[in-house]
């Protein structure tokens, strides 16, 4: 392991059996063990299934984590990203010792300080301020150590006046509050944080990744950062391993492992219908299609020209229907709107079942993953506002027709033209 390395993680993989407490039974414990002996291989590496939560298994076996591999630099801030269940708390578990690997090999230089859950060392019964010990104790932290940093992790947490208050009294984001500033004043060689920081307010949050990126750039410290905030991921990663199943998907930059987990998301996503029903009056919207002049849905180019289409069917004619279709992107920010209303328009008798088509004659996106959220209103009683209800991707395109792409990807293309059929 080189100089600047501080983490080394070699073809680690974890194994768990299905539907029991612990790695197996008795008997299999013994063959494990027996296998050892006689220096052969665990014989219940060799079965076993992929770790997708989704599908049906024909094994007791599952492989949360398989043949994970990368090095993490002193200094570094490495997000993990992927869905519920594609085994980034395995893995942080495994780099904190919680548990250990099946197979695989971790090295690391210096201490590690984690955060993987609320409240995680925490006893209900003693104060907030005998917990800053215990849990400090816990992570290594010296009481000399505690002593000096005692009134600053005390100042960051926010919770001055419960200090001497039991921690059962705590509500949980006050809990990760003085979790999180036990941890991050313990200078540890290595932060661990999972998704604890979901908890807490926008204020903390802010105040947390700001400490993050100070331990990181003036201490030269190194963190592992787990979160589903995508935009505290940009913000504050530098580089981003993207799990998959328990396997290692794409180990790139920030902006990159980002686009690539939203993409392969959206792609998957399935349109539900949105229904409202009143009395006796029914309306469902039933799809949303995007089209370009190039192709159907899947990745669509800045510069298309593009259609969003809106399938409804409704059990009588509709009097009076308005509209608008909003997008967004990755970090929940309203781009533009599309909408009859911009023109004064209402649609009036209208089918029961028809489309209604948004054309857009220049794309104005850059390259990234991006959601639609809907809002209707129909005979002035009735209204459908679903957020993010629909997923779709975006390439590089030659919008300005000159050959140049331009190198930013964040900001929307300055020229939005839109017409409004139904």
């Amino acid at each position: 392991m080189s100089s600047d390395v501080i983490l080394k993680v070699e073809n680690v993989a974890k194994q768990y059996r299905l539907g029991l407490v612990g790695t197996g039974t008795i008997s299999h414990d013994l063959n494990r063990w027996w296998s050892r002996v006689r220096g052969k291989e665990d014989p219940y590496l060799k079965i076993g299934e992929a770790n997708d939560r989704s599908e049906k298994g024909n094994s007791e076996y599952v492989w949360a984590l398989k043949d994970i591999s990368f090095e993490v630099k002193r200094g570094e801030v490495l997000g993990i990203i992927g869905k519920n269940g594609a085994g980034k708390s395995t893995l942080l578990k495994i780099l904190s010792r919680v548990t250990s690997p099946t197979v695989g090999e971790i090295k690391t230089k210096g201490r590690i300080a984690s955060l993987l859950e609320v409240g995680t060392g925490f006893h209900p019964e003693m104060t907030g301020r005998e917990n800053v010990y215990l849990n400090g104790a816990i992570l290594g932290m010296t009481k000399k150590e505690i002593n000096s940093k005692i009134d600053e992790i005390i100042e960051f947490s926010g919770c001055l006046r419960y200090i001497d208050t039991p921690v059962k009294r705590y509500s949980s984001g006050m809990k990760v509050r003085l979790a999180f500033a036990v941890a991050a004043f313990l200078e540890p060689d290595i932060l661990v944080v999972d998704e604890v920081l979901a908890v807490g307010d926008a204020e903390f949050q802010k105040k947390a990744i700001g400490k993050m990126q100070d331990i990181s750039d003036s201490d030269g410290r190194t963190v592992l950062f787990v979160s589903h905030n995508m935009a505290a991921v940009r913000s504050l990663c530098s580089r981003a391993i993207c799990l998959e199943n328990g396997r290692v998907a794409l180990n790139t930059y920030t902006d990159e492992a980002i686009d690539f987990y939203l993409r392969n998301n959206a792609n998957e996503s399935v349109f539900k219908r949105i229904s409202i029903s009143h009395n006796n009056f029914e309306f469902t919207l039933t799809k949303i299609k995007i089209e370009s002049e190039n192709s159907e849905f899947s990745v669509l180019k800045s510069g298309d020209k593009v259609s969003i289409e809106l399938e409804y069917e409704s059990n009588e004619q509709i009097k009076e229907m308005t509209f608008a279709v909003h997008v967004e992107n990755n970090q929940d920010m309203r781009l533009f709107s599309l909408s009859p209303r911009f023109y004064g328009q209402v649609f009036k008798n209208m089918s029961a079942s028809g489309n209604i088509k948004c054309l857009i004659d220049k794309l104005p996106l850059p390259q990234g993953t991006y959601s639609i959220s809907v809002w209707m209103l129909i005979n002035k009683l009735y209204i459908i506002n679903e957020k993010k209800c629909f997923h779709f991707s975006v390439d590089k395109g030659d919008f300005f027709g000159h050959g140049f792409l331009p190198k930013d990807n964040k900001n929307v293309r300055f020229y939005l033209d839109h017409k409004v059929y139904g």
